[in-house]
């Protein structure tokens, strides 16, 4: 199969890429970013997470950056909702599209939200037929779906069984997730393959971490198979708080700079993009760990 003519980059920066930080990121530089970010052309910006802040504090105070937030015509920016009163709260600061995030990992699963895989999928129903009738679009996340850093490999099989139940449940698109950054291209692709046959191609997404340095090879091998939709995050911000050594997302910039080279439109602007990347690593106090956003700056001192 040829490669989509075009790749819709979902962008995690302002959510998964943020949640983990030690030090909470002030609420303007939060708003700053999801506007620069939609300025740059990404069509959909992860706004934050109506999660317990005691679980995660960083995420805290998502209903004012939603509140406050400048949106853009065409852009969306949905929010991480686990349980009925976490969508209660989006709704009211305003949430048009809201995300559930499940695993296909029995022990991530517990680790992550405390109950098994079928308890989690039992919760979301609600929130998915709630969200649904209020009129919001709701997303589906599966992770470790390559690796589970507490029992190792995941049967693809498995991910296809939670990615098919989640569309079941309502969810337009489901983003597979390689939580700990542990897959390789040729597993990638088994797993696409497999969970493709549960799910149409169409509605699903990538969501690859870095921490092998394997998530651009990952991403392609899959591009191959029809896949148009890619999770990143700007500068390559993120890690998981349960996985020991992962590290962040794959760095929007070094997406964006493959697919142009492919040939591929995403409607982002590659030097607005790194321009926020080095902007948000400044205030993070850290160089940005996209190799594209390095290149760039270099290029033009």
């Amino acid at each position: 199969m040829p490669y989509p003519t075009r790749v819709k980059i979902v962008e995690m920066g302002p959510r998964d890429g943020l949640q983990n930080e030690a030090a909470i990121v002030p609420l303007d530089a939060k708003v700053e970013l999801i506007e620069r970010l939609a300025d740059a052309g990404l069509p959909a910006v992860e706004a934050g997470a109506f999660v317990s802040p005691k679980w995660v504090p960083q995420m805290a105070d998502s209903a004012e950056v939603l509140q406050r937030i400048r949106r853009k015509p065409g852009v969306s920016y949905p929010v991480l909702v686990p349980n009925l009163k976490g969508l209660e709260s989006a709704i009211a600061a305003g949430a048009q599209e809201i995300a559930v995030f499940g695993a296909a990992s029995e022990a991530f699963s517990q680790k992550n939200i405390n109950c098994s895989i079928a308890e989690s999928l039992e919760r979301f129903a609600p929130v998915c037929a709630e969200a649904l009738a209020k009129g919001l679009t709701v997303r589906g996340y599966v992770s470790c779906v390559l690796g589970c850093p507490y029992e190792g490999a995941v049967a693809p099989a498995k991910v296809a069984e939670v990615a098919a139940r989640l569309i079941e449940l309502g969810c337009y698109e489901v983003s597979l997730g390689d939580t700990i950054g542990v897959g390789t291209p040729m597993k990638a692709r088994a797993m696409l393959e497999t969970v493709a046959h549960a799910v149409p191609v169409e509605r699903l997404a990538l969501h690859f971490h870095d921490t092998w340095g394997q998530a651009l090879a990952n991403i392609l091998a899959c591009l191959e198979l029809g896949v148009a939709v890619v999770d990143s995050a700007v500068a390559g911000l993120g890690g998981c708080p349960y996985a020991k050594g992962a590290s962040g997302n794959v760095a929007t910039e070094d997406v964006v700079y493959m697919l142009h080279g492919l040939g591929l439109e995403t409607g982002v602007d590659l030097d607005a993009l790194a321009a926020t990347g080095a902007w948000i690593s400044g205030v993070l106090g850290r160089p940005t760990a996209s190799k594209a956003g390095r290149a760039l700056a270099a290029r033009a001192a």
